[in-house]
């Protein structure tokens, strides 16, 4: 059973740093995505996508009663759950960098 708990911790760790470096981005890429690239983000990068999507939820909401006092609860949710949203919903197959969810609503 500690295995199990200390492989789930570390697969949550690694989902979060991904999916945090990665949804900072801004812009679509100009190259057109190859297949293996639009294969790899559907079935591996849009499944972690959603795990930290899911774990920013869940620790938000966890460390809300601190962030809250601090006034930084706004900013807490961008990291955590607006980027990772925008990230795994808001981009092409195969695009590793995201576009504004503003931008994708106006097409």
């Amino acid at each position: 059973m500690k295995h199990y708990k200390s492989l789930v911790s570390a697969l949550a760790a690694v989902c979060m740093i991904l999916t945090s470096s990665l949804a900072s981005a801004e812009q679509y890429s100009d190259v057109k995505p190859t297949d293996e690239a639009i294969a790899g983000d559907a079935l591996l990068v849009r499944p972690i996508g959603l795990a930290a999507t899911v774990m920013g939820i869940g620790i938000f909401f966890v460390t809300l009663p601190f962030t809250l006092p601090g006034g930084n609860a706004g900013t807490a949710a961008k990291a955590l759950i607006v980027d990772p949203v925008k990230y795994t919903f808001a981009r092409p197959l195969g695009q590793s960098q995201a576009k504004p969810i503003e931008d994708v609503q106006r097409q």
